[in-house]
């Protein structure tokens, strides 16, 4: 458990950069949600202050066991995690054509937003685990085995864009532990000869339909291309200082859809403007940096491999949405960390920042 001379070893600068992004994450929602008839902001906002003193709660759980004591738990805490996903895809709550949520009551909880911890923490423990020499081919073909079953189900809610964001974590973890180049370009060729199959069988036809809207957003601005036209007309609207706090257009009076999850970052840019922006991606990139030089101080490969799969998955998130907001890639389900609404994704984001705070304290203990 958590020895208090340990205190003087956490990354005071990290947790202080995490504590800025998620204010301005509750700032947006709250300008998102905000009725101007009633001059209060919508239950999300409520909603996600309360999600985040849980999250905080749960970073500060995660950052006090040692993380070397998780690890010889892992197989337990992932088999926990696909039964969530299997239980969810069985008995869980539909929303609009999707069933990625178990109801709790006062809440519900998304169980695929919790699976990049558990897929991290396995392969961490499972390749420092292994120290057999030399990795052999079975070694991946297991480790690959390990990240489909989470994958499969997750893309059975159907849920893609959470799916899609497993693949940075074990690919990360891989490269760290030893994946040799011409695999890694085998398979990116494999990739690339499955695409046709997956575009033929492997999507529904909305998925399709949003990458050719993507490619020419103006062939249906009413439809499909509604959301990206919206979302880089709210972005270039902002200009260099914004409209002001509760000033923006777009969101206010509904022209984007989603403002206060997918396009939170549009709405970020449009009232905060280019000045606005650079604050955030500063932040955003510190965040990044200062995490992944927590794997360059850990102690051990547990530790190392740990952090860079959760550094890698929320990078790819942080990346990938703010180019959807910007319209450089496909709209996809995929939030913002630590700033779009949404209670899981913000509890289990910052549990996985209590993991790396716990590596970053216990470089020097025993």
């Amino acid at each position: 458990m958590f020895e208090r001379r340990l205190y003087l070893h956490i990354d005071w600068a990290l947790l202080g950069a995490i504590l800025v992004l998620c204010a301005v994450g509750l700032a947006m929602i709250y300008s998102t949600t905000y009725d101007p008839t009633t001059l209060t902001a919508g239950s999300q906002f409520r909603t996600q202050t309360l999600a985040l003193l849980l999250g905080l709660v749960a970073l500060v759980i995660a950052l006090s066991i040692d993380y070397r004591a998780l690890g010889d738990h892992a197989l337990l805490v992932y088999g926990g995690l696909v039964g969530l996903l299997v239980y969810t895809l069985l008995f869980g709550t539909d929303n609009k054509g999707a069933q990625r949520w178990i109801d709790l009551g006062p809440f519900n909880l998304q169980p695929s937003e919790f699976a990049r911890l558990g897929l991290a923490l396995f392969l961490a423990t499972y390749f420092a685990e292994n120290r057999r020499g030399p990795r052999t081919t079975s070694d991946w073909v297991i480790a690959g085995a390990f990240l489909a079953v989470p994958f499969v189900l997750i893309v059975r809610q159907p849920d893609l864009g959470t799916a899609v964001t497993l693949l940075p974590i074990g690919l990360a973890v891989l490269c760290f532990a030893g994946l040799r180049l011409r695999l890694l370009v085998g398979l990116l060729v494999l990739s690339m000869l499955a695409a046709p199959v997956v575009w033929a069988y492997g999507l529904e036809d909305y998925q399709r339909e949003r990458i050719a809207s993507f490619l020419d957003p103006e062939r249906d601005p009413r439809g499909a291309g509604y959301q990206q036209i919206q979302a880089r007309i709210t972005v270039g609207s902002g200009g260099l200082t914004g409209k002001g706090f509760l000033q923006g257009t777009q969101s206010q009076y509904n022209f984007l859809p989603e403002p206060h999850t997918d396009f939170i970052f549009s709405v970020l840019a449009e009232e905060q403007g280019f000045l606005g922006v650079l604050f955030m991606l500063g932040l955003y990139l510190f965040v990044i940096l200062r995490g992944l030089d927590a794997a360059r101080v850990a102690k051990d490969r547990l530790g190392t491999y740990l952090v860079v799969g959760i550094m890698a998955g929320f990078a790819f998130q942080v990346i990938y949405n703010v180019s959807m907001s910007a319209g450089l890639a496909p709209v996809k389900g995929l939030t913002l960390p630590l700033t779009s609404y949404g209670g899981s994704s913000i509890v289990a984001t910052l549990t996985g920042f209590g993991l790396i705070l716990n590596v970053r304290m216990r470089r020097f203990t025993n």
